[in-house]
Parts: C-alpha cells; structure tokens; sequence
C-alpha cells in the first residue's frame, strides 16, 4: 500500500476525531445556499483535511464541499486534484445514527485512482488505490471484494429515498432491500454485503467520488444510466444517475 494512501488515512482518521468531539454536543446547525445543513463538524473536519492535504501534496488542488468551489475555466485544467467531502451524510451525523463518513479521492484524469471512506462512529474505514480495496477495523485491516448472491442485496438511501427505485427494483427480480446513508452504501458493495446500489436521485461529486474508488477497486463497476463510467472530469457538480452493480 502506498505512503500516500496511508497518509490521507491519517487525515481521515484526524478529520473523524473532530467529528467526534462534536457528535455528542449541542451542535450549532446553518444552512446553506441550497438548504442542506452544515455544522461546526463539517467545518473542523473541512479545516483539518485541506490544511493538510496542502501540505502533504501543494501542487496537488482541492475541491471540498466546504470550500470555496473553483470555477470550472481553471478546474478543466487540472490534470489531478483532491475531492473531499469532510462530513458525508450530515443530516445522519445530526440524527445520531453513526452513518457519516470522512471522504477523501484522489482524482486523476476524471477518474477516482486513491481513496479513504473512514466511518469514525462506526471506528471502520475502507482504503483504495485502484486495483485493490482494504476494510480497516479493530481487528486489523483486510482486502476486500465484491461477492455475487443468489438474491441479490440492494442498498439504498434512508436521507433520500427516490420514485425511481420501485421501477429498478421491479426490473430487477427477487431481492433483498437495506438502507444506509452517506458513501457506506458503496462501501456495502465493496465488502460483498450488497450487489446492487442504484442512485436515481441527486448527488454531488464529493458525494462519490471515495466511495466510488472503494467499490470499483473491489471489483464493481460504477456507471451512469447510458452506459459510461461515473467520472470527474466535467463542469457540473452535480453527478448524473448512476448504478453500482457487480459483474
């Protein structure tokens, strides 16, 4: 595993720490231009993770959630930048519920090649460098993979809930259903506990772009509803639909 890849492990691990310190607290909640919330969580963790990603790559860019969004004429330049997402799933964060995520994805050329999902409610993280996924536990830290199952598990959004689903699902055939918030529903997939994650609702890049990584590393694929992969390379933000599938 690459020095680099352990070394925004730490950042991950950090920004969690401060997550942590506010989970439990009255948390003042804003928010913001596009009505979701944020906290003083996302903050710390955003003020962590940029602060030391400039330092640990400074030639490397970085575009979070909760920073300043570089307009596109100097982003299409970027051969290779840092996507952050300091708090995934802050509307859970709120809720207590544990299903929050730190993300960070090294993009390269549109595509998510080095990534971290750390859940620090959860003390998990899933570790990715393109070709190969980790889950990192108490335990220790294993390699893992996609898993085919002769009923399928598909894993959904609880925050977002989409009208879309029941015509996938109907598609489908037999199944399972479980719901889980933030980029975990990849990490689902990753570790083979799910085989299906169609997202027909809105997202942002730095909503997928580490969880992305993590499952297409432990063998699934990402692509939107046209065929072509989920990639990073573009102006909009906002990502278009797209499924999560093993092979």
């Amino acid at each position: 595993m690459s020095a680099l890849l352990e070394s925004i492990y730490g950042i991950a691990l950090d920004a969690g720490k401060a997550i942590m310190d506010r989970y439990h607290a009255n948390v003042q909640v804003e928010e913001k231009a596009d009505s979701s919330p944020v906290t003083e969580a996302d903050i710390a963790a955003n003020t962590i993770i940029v602060e030391r990603l400039m330092s640990l790559t400074p030639d490397i860019p970085i575009l979070s959630e909760e920073s300043a969004h570089t307009p596109w004429p100097e982003r299409q330049h970027w051969s290779s930048f840092w996507l952050v997402d300091p708090l995934d799933g802050t509307k859970e964060f709120l809720r207590q519920n544990g299903e929050f995520t730190v993300n960070i994805a090294l993009i390269k050329e549109g595509k998510p090649v080095l990534a971290v999902v750390h859940a620090p409610a959860l003390d998990k993280s899933w570790l990715a460098d393109g070709e190969k996924a980790w889950l990192q536990t108490k335990a220790g830290r294993d390699q893992t993979k996609v898993r085919p199952a002769t009923v399928p598990t598909v894993v959904g959004s609880r925050s977002h809930p989409s009208p879309d689903m029941a015509s996938f699902l109907e598609q489908l055939g037999e199944h399972k259903m479980t719901e889980v918030g933030s980029s975990l529903k990849f990490c689902l997939v990753a570790e083979g506990r799910a085989q299906y994650y169609p997202r027909l609702g809105p997202t942002m890049m730095w909503d997928t772009a580490a969880g992305q990584c993590v499952a297409e590393s432990a063998g699934a694929t990402v692509t939107q509803l046209t065929g072509e992969p989920l990639h990073y390379q573009r102006e909009d933000l906002l990502n278009p639909f797209f499924i999560v599938a093993i092979d």
